[in-house]
């Protein structure tokens, strides 16, 4: 009789770990396609405060980048993006200049962002990788989520302008 109980509970036990397991795979990857989404508003903030500001101040170049940014496939995003920050930063930011402190304060954002989204995605891919997660194909109805690789879009401000 013992050993019918003793079957059950570890049964139940095993149960109960694949439920929370299966759960903490969903959780992970809800909240990496959320952190994508996050990364993709932000980049495209600070591509139309970049394009505001090159149309009020800096010409042709930036708005260029600006615009291919804005309306890049995302095949292309990476490239567009990084093409966007080096152009950023050959522009001196005036932060006392509300465009520029626009996107300034966009890149920051950006910045954070782009770091939540690293963290979320090495976590689900860490998650999904473990091989009972792998054996059971707990996470086979979602594809593996994707780093988004772009040089670090904070900007900084020159040290002979006073910070407003």
């Amino acid at each position: 009789m013992w050993w019918v109980v003793g079957a059950t509970l570890v049964v139940a036990l095993v149960s109960a770990y694949l439920i929370w397991t299966a759960g903490r795979v969903e959780r992970l990857q809800a909240r990496a396609q959320l952190a994508a989404r996050a990364l993709d508003a932000h980049l495209l903030r600070r591509a139309a405060a970049a394009a505001v500001l090159a149309e009020r101040r800096y010409g042709v170049e930036l708005y260029a980048a600006a615009r291919i940014a804005l309306d890049a496939q995302p095949d292309e995003r990476e490239a567009a993006e990084n093409d966007l920050t080096r152009q950023l930063r050959t522009v001196r930011l005036d932060p006392t200049n509300p465009d520029c402190e626009a996107v300034i304060a966009a890149s920051r954002r950006l910045a954070l962002a782009r770091q939540v989204h690293t963290d979320l995605v090495r976590d689900a891919r860490a998650a999904r990788g473990r091989p009972l997660v792998r054996l059971l194909r707990m996470g086979h109805r979602h594809t593996w989520p994707r780093y988004f690789d772009i040089d670090d879009p904070t900007l900084t401000v020159p040290a002979d302008v006073p910070a407003g």
